[in-house]
């Protein structure tokens, strides 16, 4: 792949999950997550779009939400489950997004909030229609996902290079 390949980062937020007395990193889906995980695979699935790559936090409601999701899938990514998901800041997603391997042309995110929000937000210099309004109205809530486009290698992503091409929710 060349420098200037089109690349596609999808930000999907974890399903709603249960509040329990589990440690938050052990909190499992709620019904309503269980039911929405797959809705947003499904839409996922439909977009076309084949994933190279797949980072899921390690907690238990992003790998619930992701076992829901890829069921719908005709072709299952690579997968990796990443400690670093968990809680990370902006500039700690950059930075893992930074290492990922030009050969990979499209990659999926399986994460939480606020960091999958501020990720989409933040690299997204230009938006496509109404997709930018809608995801500051709508605060991206659980099961949600954003597609934001570059081109270039994946090192030169950062904050405004990406358009927002696409903004979903599970009211959608």
């Amino acid at each position: 792949m060349s420098a200037d390949t089109p690349r596609r980062i999808v930000l999907l937020r974890h399903a709603k999950a249960e509040w329990s007395q589990e440690s938050d990193h052990e909190r499992p889906l709620a019904d309503r997550g269980r039911k929405d995980a797959p809705v947003a695979g499904r839409r996922l699935a439909d977009s076309g779009t084949v994933f190279d790559l797949a980072l899921c936090s390690t907690a238990t409601r992003t790998r619930e939400t992701w076992k829901l999701a890829v069921h719908e899938f005709a072709q299952r990514p690579r997968t990796v489950y990443e400690e670093r998901l968990y809680e990370a800041s902006l500039g700690e997603l950059i930075a893992l997004f930074d290492e990922t391997p030009d050969d990979i042309r499209n990659l999926l995110v399986i994460g939480h909030n606020p960091g999958m929000h501020g990720a989409a937000d933040a690299l997204s210099g230009g938006a496509e229609g109404d997709a930018l309004a809608r995801m500051t109205k709508d605060g991206f809530p659980t099961a949600a996902y954003a597609v934001v486009e570059f081109s270039g290698p994946w090192k030169s992503l950062e904050p405004g290079v990406g358009k927002l091409v696409e903004y979903w929710t599970p009211n959608d």
